[in-house]
């Protein structure tokens, strides 16, 4: 049986990441890229889909774990009745071959220690073989191989199903495990020293977090957020996953178990804005990069996900082999909402060139002939009816989350040629921008209730609808607003956090077109405590960021859902989105004068290329 999804901990090389357990478990690991095939799966199963624990014999779970300074080198702590150990687990910057890293430390007395690695190819559906080579044990399968290197005086036997090693550990031994995935047809690999491979990982990672412009009294986990989105970055392209998982259930036992192992641009601009914000650059450029390729064709054939390069194909499929996390199937892998029409991101695209253009990032000619493209494309299109940020399954419908986007792309489109003097047709885009406002302020708002609706002519709340004030589409003082805060506030409450859209129904549908329930959504959470703090409600603000932060396992991850009633995390982790939603609104909440930046003019004109 798997732990549950908060005592997980990441460790990831910027190309793929591996999920590891507070019982010394690695029970999640695709290689070579997030969105690869896994090669551990007991996440979504039990030790027989794969994985590697290593830990004192007799052990259950570790006596206490913590990430070495700001870095993603993980550290677990054991302590037994004859002794205590380290165990250091890490994933080196990738330049050849993909590499999982296990050093186990003696820090006093004599323990006794197991390991027991159960490599499982293709999400834990097939058993490679096992040979044994001078110095490794060779696990292969097709394509696949992996090359555990095994430390002198280590004993490693093949004991059910799995290659066991059994050793004693003493006070100041160091015995280090290299476990190196390739492909299958090459014979040899490349050999490293454990110690040197660590040292250079902390140093990259002290020389990236140096660069961390937030000094607010959250800095502890506003930095933990920033590092766990880079972590989620594939170096190789720019692209952004939304999370290292998939199918982890937002509720225990339900079917909203979905595949986050991509690239949302919604997803990805949103993570992109959290990072420029937190003072780096490198990687707005980089995805940036990325985004020109992904979307290049017509701008019809814009698609709200993309694969970690790009691609455009993500059949979603069902692996009815696996039995899911604690039970909770399907196991999805793919994801079907390639297909569906979400206009939002169209905003949130244009939102953040215009925040690297504020951040000092020229805005170089292709780019904003793509924006120009997107633009004309949005232009007769934004009318349209769509399947929304929640990414529905039933009908489409006229979101006022994705109104309210299509004006902040026009907007900002308009800003951006004020600025930096590029051709752009800015009366038109003027025009479009004041047709979406009097539409969502004549449609999308209840006058009997006071507030604005999910969708045009229906009655349930969104807490989406809160981006009416943080996108600046109206003054944080307007009272559509402050009782539309209220509401979400009042009416979306569960146990102290915020639900996304009410629930549905016995036996019903919720407004997603999906039956079943789900947990409290952790960013809108964060989005309530922004907009509390616009209205002018700080106190309840920071208490609302309080009671969030505090969801955050003992590491400091969050996942995308949290169960008030039971105390656990939900949904798949470490989630971008949510990680995104803490950044910002520490940043809200610490420097308030910034907390509607983006809606603010650049100041000075930035370059162009």
């Amino acid at each position: 049986m798997p732990g549950s999804i908060e005592d997980y901990a990441l460790i990831g090389d910027l190309q793929t990441a591996a999920l590891v357990g507070r019982d010394g478990g690695v029970d999640w690991l695709c290689l070579p890229r997030f969105d690869s095939p896994a090669c551990f799966a007991a996440l979504l199963g039990d030790d027989r889909h794969g994985g590697w624990r290593l830990a004192p014999v007799g052990a259950d779970t570790c006596e206490s774990r913590a990430y070495r300074g700001d870095s993603l080198v993980l550290e677990t702590f054991w302590q037994t009745a004859t002794g205590a150990v380290r165990v250091t687990d890490f994933m080196p910057h990738r330049d050849r071959a993909p590499r999982l890293l296990r050093i186990v430390e003696g820090l006093r007395g004599v323990v006794r220690m197991r390991g027991d690695l159960r490599p499982r190819f293709n999400y834990g559906r097939v058993t490679p073989w096992v040979r044994r080579t001078e110095h490794h044990r060779v696990a292969t399968a097709g394509p696949d191989s992996a090359w555990l290197r095994v430390p002198a005086g280590v004993h490693t036997f093949g004991h059910d199903g799995a290659t066991r090693s059994e050793f004693t550990v003493r006070a100041g031994d160091r015995v280090p495990f290299v476990l190196t995935w390739q492909p299958s047809h090459l014979r040899t690999v490349h050999r490293v020293d454990p110690d040197r491979e660590l040292e250079q990982t902390l140093r990259e990672w002290r020389r990236w977090t140096e660069g961390c412009r937030y000094r607010g009294e959250w800095r502890g986990a506003v930095l933990r957020s920033l590092i766990t989105l880079k972590a989620l970055a594939y170096a190789p392209t720019g692209g952004i996953v939304a999370a290292a998982t998939t199918s982890l259930p937002e509720t225990l036992g339900g079917v909203r178990n979905w595949d986050y192992r991509f690239c949302w641009l919604r997803d990805s601009s949103m993570t992109l804005s959290a990072l420029l914000r937190g003072g780096f650059r490198d990687e707005a450029e980089a995805w940036r990069h990325w985004l020109v390729r992904a979307v290049a064709g017509e701008p019809g054939d814009l698609q709200s996900v993309y694969g970690v390069a790009g691609e455009r194909r993500l059949p979603e499929t069902v692996a009815d082999w696996l039995p899911g996390h604690r039970g909770s199937a399907p196991v999805r892998l793919g994801n079907a909402a390639v297909g569906q029409l979400q206009l939002d991101v169209y905003g949130e695209v244009v939102d953040t060139l215009y925040l690297a253009l504020r951040a000092g990032v020229p805005m170089e000619r292709r780019v904003w002939g793509l924006l120009r493209t997107l633009m004309r494309h949005l232009e007769a299109h934004w009318a349209d009816a769509d399947e929304g940020l929640w990414e529905v399954r039933g009908e489409r419908r006229h979101w006022t989350h994705s109104k309210v986007l299509a004006w902040v792309a026009a907007d900002r489109a308009v800003r951006m040629a004020e600025t930096t003097g590029l051709p752009a047709p800015t009366d038109r885009w003027r025009a479009v921008r004041d047709a979406i406002h009097a539409d969502v302020c004549a449609r999308a708002y209840d006058p009997r209730r006071g507030v604005f609706t999910a969708y045009y002519g229906g009655r349930e709340l969104d807490a989406a609808t809160l981006f009416v004030v943080r996108t600046g589409f109206l003054p944080p003082d307007d009272p559509r607003v402050v009782r539309t805060v209220e509401a979400v506030r009042d009416e979306l409450d569960d146990g102290g956090f915020v639900r996304r859209y009410p629930p549905a129904r016995s036996g019903g549908t919720a407004c997603d077109g999906l039956p079943g329930a789900e947990g409290a959504f952790l960013a809108c959470s964060f989005w309530l405590a922004d907009a509390l703090a616009a209205i002018g409600r700080r106190d309840e603000a920071h208490e609302l960021f309080e009671r969030a932060l505090a969801s955050a396992n003992d590491v400091g991850l969050l996942s995308e859902e949290w169960d008030p009633a039971a105390g656990r995390q939900l949904g798949n982790t470490p989630q971008a989105f949510t990680h995104v939603a803490l950044v910002n609104t520490a940043f809200t909440l610490t420097e308030p004068a910034l907390a509607l930046a983006s809606t603010s003019p650049p100041t000075g004109p930035a370059p162009a290329a």
